[in-house]
């Protein structure tokens, strides 16, 4: 196609609005790309991660560009990495002609975890989400969002049976603002250590009977779960602000049981 050709095709997205209506987000969802994750041991992991891109639309335009969200996460660097985040992030903000933006980037995060007995060696995964975001006035803020599966056991159940109690797995989520770097790590042993008893990707007999008998003498309402949670969060000085919450998928009810405690510190 000739440049008089592709000048002579209109730009509907360009086109005045009248509603003097702003849009606060406007983008593409659950879109996937390659990324590189640098862990604790020195490593580097390579995964894919699922992409929210947004920006803040002005109410006199009719549309924004949605070709250039891919167009951003495809430009420079195959895969993207935490370093090149928030360049990305104010990329997109500025090709778009927008005040503010916002980005997710969730992706499957690997732990090398040995058993409590016999030490086999295993992955565990969790999902994390890297949360950025540009206000007015080109202010960048980071958030780190952490699913983290552990073990709860119902401290009810155990005092009223004459034997045995219920217990379920549990999704223990943190998200947390960062003033300093903090590990993916680092939060995963703090969570794993509130709970009746972390998880394990792969355990041998003398392994499962120490994690039942754990969590039977680490019993937990998802109460508890939250506010040991926040007990920790609230000694830790890098991170500013806080959201905990517990969700136990219960074993012996067709609902789960829910907390969650928020801090701005």
């Amino acid at each position: 196609m000739s440049a008089i050709d592709s000048q002579a095709i209109p730009d509907v997205q360009n086109s005045q609005d009248s509603r003097q209506i702003a849009i606060d987000k406007v983008g593409i969802k659950a879109i996937r790309h390659p990324v590189t994750v640098s862990d604790r041991s020195g490593g580097v992991q390579h995964t894919i991660a699922m992409f929210n891109m947004y920006v803040g639309l002005p109410h006199n335009f009719k549309g924004t560009h949605m070709s250039r969200f891919v167009e951003i996460l495809n430009g420079g660097e195959r895969e993207i990495s935490v370093e090149s985040f928030e360049p990305m992030l104010r990329d997109m903000v500025q090709r778009l002609e927008a005040e503010t933006g916002h980005v997710e980037m969730t992706f499957p995060y690997f732990i090398n975890k040995a058993a409590p007995i016999s030490g086999v060696n295993s992955l565990m995964d969790y999902d994390v989400t890297f949360i950025g975001e540009i206000t007015e006035g080109g202010v960048y803020s980071f958030r780190m969002k952490i699913v983290v599966p552990v073990t709860s056991l119902c401290p009810c159940s155990k005092k009223i049976s004459d034997y045995g109690a219920h217990n379920q797995r549990s999704h223990v989520t943190v998200t947390a603002s960062l003033r300093e770097h903090v590990w993916i790590e680092e939060i995963v042993e703090q969570v794993e250590a509130q709970a009746s008893c972390e998880l394990y990707g792969l355990l041998k007999r003398p392994d499962e009977k120490y994690v039942t008998e754990r969590a039977y003498d680490n019993p937990k309402f998802v109460e508890d779960m939250v506010r040991d949670v926040a007990g920790v969060l609230d000694r830790e000085s890098r991170i500013g602000a806080y959201v905990v919450e517990s969700e136990n998928f219960e074993s012996i009810h067709n609902h789960s049981a829910y907390a969650l405690i928020e801090r701005q510190k």
